[in-house]
């Protein structure tokens, strides 16, 4: 039985609504080369076509806000329904994807699906509103509700993910993206914080004096964590590590194979009422981005409190 999956999207710059659903899905060559993202279109035409779909799962339904580009959406990535509202969605899937990072539309979009307990995935940043954070709370606990960064499940970094990598016990974390904390920034914290352990529970966030938004993390171990978000540059997503063996330097480029493991943990969820992330590792995260924001260079906030 096809788990019949729901999609919504758009928002500006994130082509997420054609990548999740060209790996469930598959794609049209023709039509893909016609949507509009030319850099999507080239990773998943590198991929073997037994890398594409994830069993039993399909995306069945789509929105976005411009029917012509749910139009595109559903040609390039095979998807039978183009729905005019989101409601036409509520009695006809058995799972919701928001593929969406603007998080100030992820309450309105995911609250109606979860309330009739639809398992929902949400992108990154669930959310930097309190009220809405302390209602999804419920909903990530019993296994409903997972929102992330694709780059928690990023490829490169597999060999820190043991429990002795060659680093050595790490002594040092520093990472550079582009753009800013909310959006970007937490593609790194999730990286980091997939490490496990101390890693997924930062204590305290400063924000530092720099010509663009620079924070360093402190970890319950100990760890420093350097953080720069960099604006309007190219395409960085670069972490290095430091440790008493060795260093490593990663960039974080593998979209398809970090988007293809986020929705195999995803529909995990969806199946099992497991949740994939630890509630309290989500919300931890949600309110060190809220304190980011809020910080005056040379300020610090603490969050073990």
């Amino acid at each position: 039985m096809v788990i019949r999956t729901g999609i919504i999207g758009f928002s500006e710059g994130n082509g997420h609504p054609f990548s999740f659903s060209a790996i469930v899905n598959g794609y049209d060559d023709s039509a893909f080369a016609k949507a509009g993202w030319p850099v999507i279109h080239d990773y998943l035409r590198r991929q073997p076509a037994d890398r594409f779909g994830l069993g039993d799962v399909g995306v069945t339904h789509a929105w976005t806000q411009d029917p012509a580009l749910t139009a595109r959406l559903c040609a390039a990535c095979r998807i039978e329904n183009a729905c005019a509202d989101v409601s036409e969605m509520l009695e006809a899937v058995d799972a919701l994807i928001v593929a969406r990072d603007d998080w100030e539309s992820h309450a309105e979009f995911a609250m109606p699906f979860l309330r009739r307990g639809i398992p929902v995935f949400v992108d990154k940043p669930l959310t930097l509103d309190a009220d809405e954070l302390a209602a999804f709370i419920p909903y990530l606990e019993n296994g409903k509700l997972m929102s992330c960064s694709g780059l928690r499940y990023a490829a490169e970094i597999d060999p820190l993910r043991v429990p002795e990598p060659a680093t050595g016990p790490i002594r040092l974390v520093a990472g550079a993206v582009l753009n800013g904390p909310e959006k970007y920034g937490i593609h790194l914290i999730e990286a980091v914080a997939s490490l496990g352990g101390a890693f997924a529970r930062p204590v305290a966030i400063t924000r530092l004096e720099a010509p663009h938004d620079s924070f360093l993390l402190r970890f319950e171990n100990g760890v420093p964590f350097h953080l720069d978000c960099l604006g309007n540059v190219g395409k960085t997503f670069h972490l290095s590590v430091f440790g008493d063996l060795s260093h490593c330097h990663f960039d974080l480029h593998d979209n398809f194979s970090a988007f293809r493991r986020t929705l195999e943990h995803f529909f995990a969820m969806a199946q099992t009422g497991v949740p994939s992330i630890e509630p309290a590792e989500t919300v931890l995260i949600m309110r060190l981005l809220t304190q980011a924001r809020a910080l005056a260079p040379g300020s610090t906030a603490r969050l073990d409190s």
